[in-house]
């Protein structure tokens, strides 16, 4: 760990997992083809200027290209992140990560951390070694929020938007605005650096899971495994019977529209739930979620014994970390 100027007040602990804003590339031109989380957190805070002087601490906890993020991670971020944010010296915990999985994280901190001061996501679409990099803005104006008075709770900061964690996704693959909150709309602005709130800052939701399996939640090597099936046209009861042989004790199930599931997977579902894999059923559309119905899914008519429970409004992977934690606090 690096410590820069411990003492003066309004701390900002950043902790870094690598990524695109941690990324470098052969060509300053090239925006694809770079090594993702080249770079520890010290030299991205290096890198911003307005930074020099401010109260800061850095760890580098990994430099993972983000599509390939693990549970380890995750249980590394929790602990860190609460521990942090405990300390009353630290005004609040920033926390640099690779886009591709930013959604996933976010929405696993806000169910398993007691953010009483702001943990602020931020990430870069753009290596730091393009012509005109994200990166440096995205990570300044993690810390302004970071350091916002009243401000709390898990947050994402990216193109000067910032987004609740419960509510963040990717709806690009290029861009550098890459994310949306959906229907949620946005929390605040930051406006040459000043934050400009639009609605209230997000309220804790801390999963049974924290409190029930603790212990289960710092030992990732123990979580059960969940996955996501895409219902998609000509869909095969097949990958539903490989996943339940592989050991899955969860599924979610991407449905199309309003959460329909394709005839030959739900049928491979029922199955799988008859032999204890807990399954759920959420929307591969990335507005919306599921509309529950008693006429059945996506307005289909037939036995409710039959139905599929579904994620409600929660994005496929959003319902998979509810899953996760489900089964977690299960035991």
């Amino acid at each position: 760990m690096q410590n820069i100027d411990r003492n003066p007040p309004g701390l900002v602990v950043i902790l870094g997992t690598g990524g695109t804003i941690a990324g470098t590339a052969a060509s300053a031109a090239s925006h694809v083809g770079y090594q993702a989380g080249a770079l520890g957190v010290e030299v991205l805070v290096a890198a911003v200027p307005p930074l020099r002087g401010l109260a800061l601490e850095t760890e580098t906890l990994a430099r993972l290209d983000s599509c390939h993020m693990d549970h380890a991670t995750w249980a590394a971020l929790v602990r860190r992140a609460a521990w942090h944010l405990a300390r009353p010296e630290v005004a609040g915990v920033v926390v640099t990560h690779g886009t591709d999985t930013l959604e996933e994280t976010a929405f696993f901190l806000h169910r398993t951390v007691a953010a009483a001061k702001p943990l602020v996501l931020t990430a870069a679409m753009r290596p730091a070694t393009a012509l005109s990099p994200d990166g440096p803005q995205n990570l300044f104006d993690a810390v302004t929020l970071a350091r916002e008075p009243g401000a709390h709770g898990v947050l994402a900061v990216l193109g000067g938007v910032v987004h609740a964690g419960a509510s963040l996704r990717k709806v690009h693959g290029y861009r550098v605005d890459a994310f949306s909150a959906g229907d949620a709309g946005p929390v605040a602005l930051l406006e040459d650096g000043r934050v400009r709130t639009l609605r209230p800052w997000p309220a804790g939701a801390l999963h049974d899971a924290v409190a029930r399996a603790p212990q289960r939640l710092r030992e990732p090597t123990g979580w059960p495994a969940v996955d996501i099936v895409t219902s998609h046209a000509g869909a095969r009861a097949a990958v539903i019977d490989a996943l339940v042989a592989a050991g899955a004790r969860g599924l979610v199930i991407a449905g199309t529209g309003n959460g329909s599931v394709h005839a030959e997977l739900r049928a491979a579902a029922q199955r799988a739930r008859a032999a204890g894999v807990v399954v759920r059923r959420a929307s591969r559309c990335l507005l919306g979620g599921v509309v529950a119905s008693d006429a059945g899914e996506g307005g289909a008519t037939g036995n409710a014994a039959d139905l599929l429970p579904d994620a409600g409004v929660l994005t496929p992977v959003q319902a998979r970390v509810e899953l996760l934690l489900d089964l977690l606090a299960a035991g």
